[in-house]
């Protein structure tokens, strides 16, 4: 009975800074009796909430504002002046690093760094960009999310399998950057960091049922189950883009495998139509600008791409059965009725019923969104443990 009495105020406490944080994160800056009231928490609980929240960094105090009864309050909220987070993408081609106050808000544009040829150089690019994004006096860095494609063990923290970033296999990049840079990291898959940017920055939010299409260079699914990313047992899970889409004759995917659905419905596999009409190697950037100025045709291949992209759509709306279904994919910039072909298409594959229960919408978070997203729960969950 002892121990039990002994860990009981401690986690009680932790919970009712869980419950603070969730208002602020949902209402903005409020004073602390505004903050007792949507909490449904006593007065002098949220006090000392809220100055153990202040003495990790979590919060900050704010401009007072009048009471009922005239006298003058100071609003907490999340840190935005004294604190940051960083967001890191490490995607195929280049990274981007933006720092971000702990509502998520962008403190400026994202930081572009060119892609390296190998492990250790990647890291010492990040870890560079990450330190002058770091070095603002009088602002404390509370951690990092970084962003990496591909399989992703998320209880070793390491990537195991990344197709299109390959120098990053066996390699835990947020471990490795802690180490260099002092603060605490945390290693996100890109496209459990998106269901993360969609829930919390874009227009998933408030929704505990929905999933993620992200067809980028690869392809892969992250899906939200009950209020939880759904991750499987060690974090693989989503893996869409390596189901066999082309039994026969299907070409070469990074994975090692042939005809896997990312091979053929992703910007990738519109460079490698683009190569072939051009005669020389195109990657998913360019395919993007020389569709756009007129230079190649690719008005059919991108009905082909669109075609197998309502495949991967149509097999998660019969998986999952999800309420909603945010594509994320750049093709749809090249031309905007590619994603009503989509739809169409998908309707055409999809089972009925679960079809008609099913919203699908172009999505509009980003990686670095997610990776924002991703070091604030990490954090949150750090500072107060959700009971699970």
């Amino acid at each position: 009975m002892s121990a039990i009495t002994t860990i009981r105020p401690a986690l009680v406490g932790k919970l009712n800074e869980r419950q603070v944080l969730r208002v602020l994160q949902a209402r903005g800056p409020l004073s602390r009796a505004e903050v007792a009231r949507e909490s449904g928490l006593s007065a002098p609980t949220v006090s000392k909430a809220v100055a153990s929240l202040l003495k990790v960094g979590f919060l900050e105090e704010t401009d007072a504002v009048e009471l009922a009864r005239g006298r003058p309050a100071p609003k907490v909220r999340l840190a935005t002046d004294t604190a940051q987070v960083l967001g890191i993408a490490i995607d195929v081609g280049h990274y981007e690093l933006v720092s971000a106050t702990l509502d998520g808000s962008p403190h400026g544009p994202a930081v572009r760094v060119p892609a390296a040829h190998d492990y250790e150089t990647l890291l010492h690019a990040l870890e560079r960009a990450a330190r002058e994004l770091m070095d603002k006096p009088g602002v404390r860095t509370l951690g990092i999310g970084v962003s990496l494609p591909g399989l992703v063990d998320s209880r070793a923290g390491r990537g195991v399998l990344s197709p299109n970033v390959p120098i990053t296999n066996g390699h835990a990049p947020a471990t490795d950057l802690e180490a260099r840079l002092g603060v605490p990291c945390a290693l996100l898959q890109e496209s459990h960091a998106l269901c993360l940017a969609e829930r919390h920055y874009g227009l998933a939010k408030g929704m505990d049922d929905f999933a993620l299409l992200d067809v980028g260079a690869g392809v892969g699914l992250g899906i939200i189950s009950g209020g939880r990313l759904l991750k499987g047992r060690s974090g693989l899970a989503g893996e869409i883009g390596h189901i066999t889409a082309v039994a026969q004759g299907g070409r070469k995917c990074g994975c090692g495998n042939t005809g896997c659905l990312e091979t053929v419905a992703s910007d990738s596999a519109l460079a490698w139509h683009a190569s072939q009409k051009l005669g020389r190697a195109v990657n998913a950037d360019e395919v993007i600008e020389l569709v756009q100025s007129g230079a190649v045709d690719l008005r059919a291949e991108l009905r082909e791409v669109a075609g197998f992209v309502s495949v991967g759509v149509a097999a998660v709306v019969n998986l999952f059965n999800p309420a909603a279904l945010f594509v994320h994919t750049p093709l749809f910039e090249i031309d905007p009725a590619l994603f009503d072909l989509v739809c169409e298409l998908a309707r055409q594959r999809a089972l009925p019923p679960s079809f008609a229960e099913c919203d699908i919408v172009r999505a509009k978070g980003s990686k670095l969104q997610g990776a924002v997203a991703g070091v604030i729960q990490h954090l949150t969950d750090a500072v107060a443990p959700e009971l699970v």
